[in-house]
């Protein structure tokens, strides 16, 4: 079983310290992306783990075996860069089958590996080419390639995708979804590009500076983040952050902010008269309507229109809290119109305005 376990892995640099203490246990087949903002350590934790980088202080185990101070050969891994890392001066098959000579595997055994792994990234017809004559595309495809002949127990990806244009990252990112269902290698993965994280994997870590902000299926994370900071970082546009106050209503609560009055149950949070809290509502979550209407409206004066097609974002101030929200194209207003958005209580989230967590009560937390 090639499941990977981290405890308290810690790494630092002189006296600065990158990564504090970092808990992971990867399953045996699974697919985990590493996600987060530049600098958040998601490269370093994914380089300690192949032996790359010196591992501080903490302990990594591999197929149940601790690696903590084995060479990067020793540990089973394989790992595809961002910048595709392959020689220029040989042939892409020389390319694919150069870690394989230096184990001195023999020649008909790379050959067979070679047969395998060209046909099922379709590199048949660039094999005798050399690294320059292939389309960015291509060079990823040959140094997932030269990975995958290893027959790794384990699969890093550093950022594979970065380097390629929107089309190609779509069409590299089915590939590397497709090889996982065939191969079932456990796979890490890291990225800072959400609809790659969203669409490959079986968990997400949300990394920030150096600590978990939180692990879960990618809807589990989209539809509910546990810290503002997720709130924030996962979803395109943002979701809309809106500093409210708490009160007790004679039907429940009240939250006050952003120009706006809100009224909910609040049977879902954990919610206190007064307490400062941060409203989250998804500009696709909100419903357009009159100006004048009643109920819990987000209001104001369009500033910014943003054609997206099939919907167009509109941009507005609610009090002096930017707001977004998505409308039908065709019913798109124009910059200076008067517009009103419904806040429906099923779509929000809370978040204590201090502690930045989440205010939602789990089913059974007893609260």
């Amino acid at each position: 079983m090639a499941g990977i376990i981290c405890q308290n892995l810690n790494k630092k640099y002189g006296v600065t310290e990158v990564v504090p203490d970092f808990n992971l246990e990867v399953s045996d087949h699974e697919f985990v992306v590493f996600l987060g903002p530049s600098g958040c350590g998601k490269s370093t934790i994914l380089r300690m783990i192949a032996g790359l980088e010196d591992i501080s202080g903490g302990s990594l185990s591999i197929d149940s075996k601790v690696v903590t101070d084995l060479e990067p050969r020793d540990r089973g891994v394989a790992m595809v860069f961002q910048n595709y890392a392959l020689y220029p001066h040989m042939t892409i098959r020389d390319n694919i089958a150069f870690g394989l000579r230096r184990l001195k595997v023999p020649e008909p055994e790379i050959d067979k590996r070679i047969d395998g792994v060209v046909a099922m990234l379709g590199l048949g017809p660039v094999i005798n080419r050399k690294p320059t004559e292939l389309s960015g595309g291509q060079q990823q495809r040959v140094a997932i390639a030269r990975a995958m002949i290893k027959t790794p127990k384990v699969f890093l990806f550093d950022e594979p995708l970065s380097n390629l244009d929107a089309k190609l990252r779509a069409q590299m990112r089915f590939e590397i979804a497709r090889l996982h269902k065939q191969l079932r290698t456990t796979t890490i993965y890291v990225t800072h590009d959400q609809m790659e994280a969203m669409t490959l994997a079986d968990r997400i870590v949300l990394l920030n500076a150096g600590r978990i902000e939180q692990v879960g299926a990618p809807q589990q994370i989209y539809e509910r983040p546990a810290t503002l900071f997720v709130a924030g970082f996962i979803g395109t546009p943002a979701m809309n952050l809106l500093p409210m106050t708490v009160e007790r209503s004679a039907s429940g609560w009240k939250l006050e902010g952003a120009g706006a009055q809100i009224g909910i149950s609040g049977n879902v949070f954990d919610l206190k008269q007064d307490q400062q809290v941060v409203l989250g509502v998804r500009p696709a979550d909100l419903l357009a309507t009159k100006p004048n209407a009643d109920g819990n409206l987000l209001a104001g004066t369009t500033d910014m229109v943003e054609f997206h097609g099939d919907h167009t974002l509109v941009g507005f101030a609610a009090g002096n809290v930017r707001v977004n929200a998505f409308v039908p194209s065709r019913d798109r207003p124009a910059e200076g119109d008067e517009v009103a958005f419904t806040v429906m209580e099923a779509a929000i989230h809370l978040f204590d305005a201090a502690g930045g967590h989440s205010l939602f009560k789990e089913p059974g937390a007893g609260h």
